[in-house]
């Protein structure tokens, strides 16, 4: 896969988001090293258009993503629409949170195009075949604590650049920033679940999606609900794929979150079953409510999957 520049696209996305900190209600300051830190919703309000500027540094400048209506249910809902020509760099390459950022005394999962330059995560880099020879890069990290001078040595060891070649945006879940650009990831959710079951990414040619916004929570924890919520039961994606019919026809019945035993009830019900212990809810949860696939071979569509307006109501506005 050619190098798409991601994090080069990023870094100047980012840039102009610092041009408007006043506007982006944000927070910018360089470290001793000389590590960029953008704040936008740790220690300062942010809100949605700094929603919209996090999940353009997530999809390394190759996702758009903008405020639209959505019906659900016959009701109208505000929601984001997110699309991308290049699904497998900019959503999985950049976008998937998969990067455990663990130095002693800190965590955060790392998403953003820094990942396709450190290439921790052998495995899947090597499935997606995509690397970016940066010089600098952006690190997106979804938390309350903003990354020290040692956070910034460890990023920059893994990742073979200098320290004052690293942008780091930072933003918790229960921020109206964090909130978007969490959701904005109906499209990688979709993605990582074909990864998953197996189904090479490289095959999906372009992608279109929405979901809905949630209001602020009053925990970080109340928010992971809330999110996931909106994606679970009020994502809906599309996805174009060279894929023949029956191909497509299986995974179309294996990738909408409702393929999953445990879909119907709000995620954070479903966190205190399992005794708060993420990994023991089922991994084919996770995924949009509703997905289309069409094959670019044929042009025929296969559809799957369904939205949950009470659920959604249950998670969002009784919780």
């Amino acid at each position: 896969m050619t190098d798409l520049g991601m994090n080069e696209r990023a870094w100047a996305l980012a840039d102009r988001a610092v041009e408007r900190a006043a506007d982006l209600r944000i927070a910018v300051h360089t470290l001793a090293s000389g590590a960029r830190v953008v704040d936008a919703g740790a220690g300062v309000p942010g809100g949605f258009a700094a929603g919209l500027a996090l999940a353009g540094l997530c999809m390394g400048g190759l996702g758009h993503v903008e405020f639209a209506s959505l019906t659900i249910g016959g009701e109208a809902w505000p929601g984001v629409h997110v699309w991308t020509d290049h699904p497998a760099a900019s959503c999985m390459a950049s976008q998937y949170a998969g990067w455990a950022i663990d130095p002693v005394g800190f965590f955060a999962m790392g998403s953003g195009p820094l990942r396709a330059k450190a290439r921790v995560e052998r495995e899947l880099f090597a499935k997606l075949g995509y690397a970016e020879d940066a010089t600098r890069g952006v690190l997106v990290l979804e938390g309350r604590t903003l990354p020290t001078d040692d956070v910034a040595a460890w990023v920059a060891g893994k990742a073979g650049v200098a320290p004052d070649a690293l942008t780091f945006a930072v933003a918790p879940t229960a921020s109206l920033a964090g909130g978007v650009q969490i959701v904005a990831r109906v499209l990688e959710t979709g993605l990582h679940k074909m990864d998953t079951i197996g189904f090479d990414v490289t095959r999906v040619v372009s992608a279109m999606g929405t979901a809905p916004l949630p209001p602020p929570a009053r925990s970080d924890i109340r928010a992971i609900g809330r999110t996931n919520d909106c994606i679970l039961y009020g994502g809906q994606a599309r996805y174009t794929v060279r894929a023949e019919d029956a191909e497509l026809a299986e995974l179309a019945t294996r990738l909408p979150a409702s393929a999953s035993a445990d879909y119907g009830t709000p995620f954070h019900d479903i966190f205190k079953r399992y005794d708060n212990d993420f990994y023991k809810i089922d991994p084919m949860l996770f995924s949009p409510a509703e997905v289309w696939l069409t094959s670019a071979t044929s042009g025929r569509t296969f559809h799957a999957g369904r939205l949950d307006l009470d659920v959604l109501r249950a998670s969002l506005f009784k919780s």
